[in-house]
């Protein structure tokens, strides 16, 4: 909250400059409780000096009662109507209790009143941030910084901002910054290490997350967030820990106790992981994600009726993803016990091949593109236990790439457009319950001779893609090709079939399909890699 003494015309019974000296050094000590006492006793006394409202609703604010606080600030404001400071303080009330257009509206009050006032461009910039206004966002905090080019705080508001917007680089660049002006920063330090774990930089967002921790020994998201990027480090236990120590210091931490369950299972714990999952849906019971975990868990446990329970429960919720329609495909094939499937009853149908080579300039939007961000661009590789002799990119190559990947984007875009309109008339819940908005998430794969993918699916997808940039030439007729499937070899028993597709693919080709299908590539041998785009449609 920002206080600072305003003059006060001379009236009958205002505080004595004594009063008000003992309350600004009360607050300002950080001896709030007794600050609190004292502006209490001012406003009580002098209910018509500004002043004493303007620290009391700070105190308030500072000990958590929003609603007193808010009352306090709202006095203030009336009594001074041009009071900049007070309209801010305002805002921030405003903010904390969820009220976000409400303190967008103050917030730009006060820089009616104050057009050079950094902070409440800051706070506006924040609050439009998260009403997602980012253009909006983005405009308000670098006004911040061009006002005050050391305001730390706008420094981190801004890459934040433009972390959201998928211009990472930029937000890089302005954390480091942050960080410069003020090195014990904690916060900085957390959201420079999210931004380098997006850029697919590991070891130095390992390092920003520990710096972080550092500064602030009780910074459970920070402890969180290092354990996701030391998980795809490998370091699986190191994860763990780092997870435990998050949840000892916040045990209500949703997010950290579905992390952790995600890496017991990778670990093969799974009911460990089962059970940090239900304590993640028990806090917040709204994440698909972690009930689709939850099955996963479930399933490879081999207990039929608790698997059955839980997958009952979400097609009862109306629940339609592709690990649920992926799981009721597997499940009919182990135990013979057939529900209805929410999501695709007959993906093969929906499996589309494309020649792109006929409608685009192939080798100029895909091909060039494609190599020159494999040869030039130093993008980061993950870890991929799915894939053998090769690797993938990391992160979103649409969010990394924007610039560079928008005619390929736009394509793609037209194709799934098309897609739609061609099954629009299927009572498929994915072709029914189709996304209003949804983005796209890319990335590029590289095989050599003898590579091949493992049987998987795309979690997250929708809608799944494959654009083929170069097949090598086929040693065998099936060499490189896609093959998709209703589940795993595994899941088949006695005399049921895990039905498959294979698909003859060549380069130019796009194949769409539903993210639900499991898919799997067959080995080749050649001296040339095999380059594929994959993508997925994701609901927002």
């Amino acid at each position: 909250m920002t206080i600072q003494r305003q003059t006060q015309n001379v009236k009958l019974r205002n505080p004595s400059q004594q009063q008000l000296n003992s309350l600004l050094e009360a607050y300002q000590s950080q001896r709030y409780s007794q600050a609190e006492k004292l502006a209490i006793s001012l406003t009580e006394q002098f209910p018509e000096h500004q002043f004493s409202w303007k620290v009391l609703g700070a105190l308030l604010g500072h000990f958590g009662r929003l609603s007193e606080a808010l009352k306090a600030n709202q006095k203030a404001v009336s009594l001074s109507p041009t009071d900049a400071e007070a309209h801010n303080n305002m805002g921030n009330t405003l903010k904390v209790l969820g009220k976000l257009d409400e303190a967008k509206a103050i917030y730009t009050r006060a820089i009616e009143l104050k057009y050079d006032y950094a902070e409440a461009h800051n706070n506006l910039g924040v609050t439009l941030k998260e009403l997602s206004k980012l253009d909006e966002a983005e405009k308000s905090l670098g006004k911040a910084i061009t006002l005050k080019p050391s305001f730390a705080e706008a420094h981190n508001n801004l890459g934040i901002t433009l972390k959201e917007q998928g211009r990472l680089d930029e937000a890089e660049i302005r954390l480091v910054r942050a960080i410069e002006l003020k090195p014990d920063y904690a916060v900085a330090h957390n959201n420079l290490g999210a931004t380098l774990q997006e850029l697919g930089k590991f070891s130095e967002a390992e390092a920003s997350y520990k710096h972080a921790i550092a500064l602030k020994p009780d910074y459970a998201e920070a402890y969180n967030n290092l354990g996701i990027t030391l998980k795809e480090l490998g370091r699986l236990t190191d994860a763990e820990i780092s997870y435990k120590k998050a949840i000892a210091l916040k045990p209500n931490f949703a997010e950290v106790h579905s992390n952790l369950g995600t890496i017991l299972k990778d670990l093969g714990r799974l009911d460990e992981a089962a059970s940090s999952l239900k304590q993640a849906i028990s806090i917040k019971p709204d994440l698909d994600e972690d009930h689709n975990t939850l099955l996963k868990c479930l399933y490879e446990i081999d207990k039929p009726s608790v698997f059955f329970d839980e997958l009952d429960r979400s097609i009862n919720q109306d629940k339609t993803n592709a690990v649920i329609g992926s799981l009721i495909c597997r499940s009919t094939l182990k135990y013979g016990l057939k529900r209805s499937n929410v999501f695709c009853e007959n993906p093969f149908k929906y499996v589309l091949q494309i020649d792109l080579n006929t409608q685009y300039d192939f080798k100029e939007i895909f091909v060039k593109k494609a190599r020159s961000i494999l040869n030039e661009k130093n993008l980061s590789n993950r870890k991929q236990s799915l894939i053998i002799e090769g690797y993938q990119t990391f992160g979103n190559l649409f969010d990394i790439e924007k610039d560079f990947t928008e005619q390929i984007q736009n394509v793609i875009r037209l194709e799934i457009e098309k897609y739609r309109i061609n099954f629009k008339n299927s009572r498929e819940g994915f072709i029914k319950k189709w996304p209003t908005e949804y983005t796209l998430y890319g990335w590029l794969i590289s095989m050599k001779s003898g590579g091949e993918l493992k049987p998987h699916i795309h979690e997250r997808g929708w809608l799944s893609g494959s654009i083929y940039i170069n097949v090598p030439s086929k040693s065998k007729s099936d060499s490189g090709n896609l093959v998709v499937s209703l589940g795993e070899d595994e899941d088949s028993t006695d005399t049921r079939i895990n039905l498959n597709k294979t698909i003859n693919v060549v380069t130019g080709n796009l194949v769409l399909f539903p993210a639900s299908l499991t898919h799997y590539t067959i080995p080749f041998e050649s001296e040339e890699d095999r380059i594929v785009l994959a993508f997925d449609v994701i609901a927002k």
